[in-house]
């Protein structure tokens, strides 16, 4: 759920769909391998699942491992979670109950909530359903009283009664209408709709989306054997962390899934009949709302630069994912990784420039340096603007060493069980770090 808008590389697909030829999905493996390999190569993930859905056919790509050492590569049916992809569903969600007459789309937040939850008023301009589905509705990203007992698990303890006492005092700083990224109203919104229903978000999702679309592995609360096909999770470092438990903000990023499951979402998403899920999915695509220097969006959805693809992608404390869909082509991406990584985001752009035809080069290498502590106490350490020590065990960073010469050059340190001592000083112009 920590992620939000970027400025995607896909905003150049608009210059470039004209010129793209469509691909079978035979042909993905040449143009995949170089992509996603290198993630697992250089350690940058341990494991991931990419799954194409190309006009009526799928094709689904593993690599690394479930968990580290195991030597099991994970399938199409291992389970991740898909943290802030969920918002797209929750979208949806919003888009069924409007087309059904259930809501208006532009009804008061106010409408569905609690009645003894008021929320401020800007300016005397309410915020709307469609306001918070399209991350303008003017709430912030996260509540101010989300204090989690349990930081590697933050959402775990989080409580209506807690959501509901920060909408009562909060006061809004502008007018709604500019967007702004908001794990909470997106959470609020699953939470309140499902409510509204006198459901869960889980059962208003299962009712409304997994059961009609064979989804039987996408939940929130896993079975058994969900629960044996899970991926543990680890972080960018690669060192194991905790699943992440969302009861009260689901609707932002409580989802778990597989690439199996999530293609079949996708297919839906592309479907050529009429019928009434159809017709909600599409409502969700519609744009609604233009962010200055932003991007548009639609229910839930990103909408990209080429303007025909809509995205989403998520992050937890263990796990990354990206799902798009291009209704035009007919052809939809999901990534699912089982480590925090922002690579998976950049990885679910290039697949989905491959699958529009588009020849993405593959990433650039950097060679594995390990270095010794007593070649590295030889040198002149530079790093972050401030002067401070550092001495802690790492499992890796990276680092610029200053040379006699002047010359910089960027290393990796990698050590399991390595403590480094050193001090940073003032970075050189052509350092980069990530400590």
């Amino acid at each position: 759920m920590r992620i939000a808008y970027r400025h995607l590389l896909l905003a150049s697909l608009l210059v470039s769909l004209h010129s793209a030829s469509p691909i079978r999905a035979l042909d993905l493996h040449e143009k995949i391998d170089p992509l996603a390999k290198p993630l697992v190569e250089d350690g940058q993930v341990v494991g991931l699942v990419i799954g194409v859905y190309s006009k009526g056919e799928t094709q689904i790509f593993a690599y690394g491992e479930t968990a580290k050492g195991s030597g099991l590569k994970p399938t199409g049916r291992t389970v991740y979670e898909i943290g802030s992809a969920t918002k797209a569903i929750t979208g949806v969600l919003l888009a069924d109950m409007v087309r059904r007459g259930e809501l208006k789309i532009d009804a008061p937040l106010q409408s569905i909530l609690p009645t003894d939850v008021k929320l401020d008023v800007y300016d005397g301009k309410p915020i709307t359903l469609e306001q918070v589905a399209t991350h303008s509705s003017g709430l912030p990203r996260l509540p101010d009283n989300l204090a989690p007992a349990d930081a590697a698990n933050p959402y775990a303890d989080y409580t209506p009664k807690w959501m509901h006492e920060f909408l009562r005092k909060h006061k809004l700083r502008r007018a709604p209408g500019k967007y702004e990224y908001s794990n909470l109203a997106m959470g609020l919104l699953g939470y309140e709709l499902a409510r509204s229903r006198k459901q869960t978000y889980e059962q208003l999702f299962v009712e409304r989306l997994a059961r009609p679309l064979g989804m039987n592995d996408t939940r929130i609360t896993l079975d058994a054997d969900g629960r044996k096909r899970l991926a543990p999770p680890y972080d960018a470092a690669l060192a194991p962390n905790k699943n992440w438990d969302i009861p009260t903000l689901a609707g932002a990023g409580g989802i778990r899934s597989t690439v199996v499951d999530m293609l079949k979402f996708v297919e839906a998403n592309l479907a050529a009949d009429d019928g009434p899920l159809t017709k909600s999915l599409r409502l969700a695509h519609e744009k609604r709302h233009t962010a200055e220097g932003g991007p548009a969006m639609g229910l839930g959805w990103h909408i990209a630069g080429d303007g025909v693809t809509r995205w989403h992608n998520g992050m937890t404390g263990g796990y990354a994912s990206w799902v798009s869909v291009v209704p035009d082509r007919n052809f939809g991406v999901v990534v699912l990784a089982n480590t925090a990584t922002d690579k998976i985001t950049e990885l679910g752009e290039q697949v989905t420039r491959v699958a529009f035809g588009i020849d993405v080069p593959p990433p650039k290498r950097h060679k594995l340096v390990v270095v010794p502590l007593a070649t590295l106490k030889s040198y002149e350490v530079t790093s972050l603007p401030s002067t401070r020590s550092l001495s802690s065990p790492v499992r890796s960073l990276c680092l610029c060493v200053s040379y006699p010469s002047g010359e910089a050059a960027s290393w990796q340190l990698c050590g399991e069980k390595s403590t480094f001592s050193f001090l940073l000083v003032a970075a050189l112009p052509r350092c980069t770090t990530n400590l």
